[in-house]
């Protein structure tokens, strides 16, 4: 997609703090961090939201968690908790159109999710 930031991200266009990259996912720093850790997990596949997978995008669902939980164990957050957070759709806040995982961590994290 030509107007994705993300797309444009994955394509180098735009610069990132990239913290892990392989042939299907790239992970990077947030640049409005929420918490001390705060990485975005994409999917190098353009996929609008959770609303767009399909049975065969199941594998790499299956890897973006197993990328997230070593990130989680490099950037030392895996044993005090850490978030998992998908928002689909603009009235869950999801503002760019480009599936993606924040893993928020490095703090006590509220409860609340509102």
């Amino acid at each position: 997609m030509e107007d994705c930031i993300f797309c444009k991200i994955i394509n180098k266009q735009i610069p990132s703090e990239i913290v892990y990259e392989d042939e299907e996912i790239l992970a990077f720093k947030d640049i409005a961090p929420m918490a001390p850790v705060h990485i975005l997990v994409v999917p190098k596949k353009h996929i609008a939201s959770v609303m767009e997978l399909s049975k065969e995008d199941e594998l790499l669902v299956g890897k973006i968690y197993t990328v997230i939980q070593k990130l989680a164990k490099e950037f030392n957050v895996s044993e005090e908790g850490f978030r998992v957070i998908t928002n689909c759709g603009e009235g869950a806040g999801q503002t760019v159109k480009h599936i993606h995982f924040h893993l928020l961590g490095g703090k006590k994290l509220s409860i609340s999710m509102c």
